[in-house]
């Protein structure tokens, strides 16, 4: 996946900030990424699946009354509620903050659409509510537009959709 250079926070993320600051204020100077040893992959598929199977999907204005904000879900959640609660999980495993950042993507309908994506060793992963498996980001029907940068969790950068040519099968190693 690249990145192209700094562009606008989504309006939920800069709400988000404002309640949750020090979420939003973790700089990161690592440029190594985590490795994905098989406990690592492990707790990447546990998490998507515990956080997928857990969380009912309801959209914001169904539990909050407002078209978009992003929260911890606790019982149900939008796709970015999900994707935050399964970074907030990873954290708490020691998975690196730079490593797992909030993306926005858009859908093959048009809709708008947030997902986690994780960088490791074997390249950027996608961890999805409306999949549940882990892919490898060039793998997926998404395009990309931008993400949280790796390095101020308080920034956003654009994405440059080119497709790589990561395989799947690469994730076994």
């Amino acid at each position: 996946m690249t990145v192209t250079g700094r562009t606008s926070q989504p309006i939920g993320h800069y709400e988000f900030c404002q309640r949750y600051r020090a979420e939003c204020e973790v700089r990161s100077s690592a440029e190594k990424r985590m490795r994905l040893s098989a406990k690592a992959l492990n707790q990447l598929l546990s998490v998507n699946d515990d956080v997928n199977t857990r969380i009912a999907p309801a959209t914001d204005m169904e539990i909050y009354g407002k078209a978009e904000w992003w929260e911890y879900p606790t019982t149900r959640g939008d796709c970015e509620d999900l994707a935050l609660l399964k970074r907030r999980k990873l954290i708490a495993m020691g998975w690196p903050v730079g490593d797992l950042l909030m993306t926005v993507v858009r859908q093959k309908n048009g809709d708008g659409h947030a997902v986690l994506t994780v960088l490791t060793d074997k390249g950027d992963l996608v961890l999805d509510n409306l999949d549940p498996h882990v892919k490898v980001w060039s793998q997926t029907p998404y395009t990309y537009i931008k993400r949280q940068s790796g390095f101020d969790t308080g920034q956003w950068v654009s994405i440059e959709d080119g497709r790589g040519s990561l395989e799947v099968s690469s994730l076994k190693n």
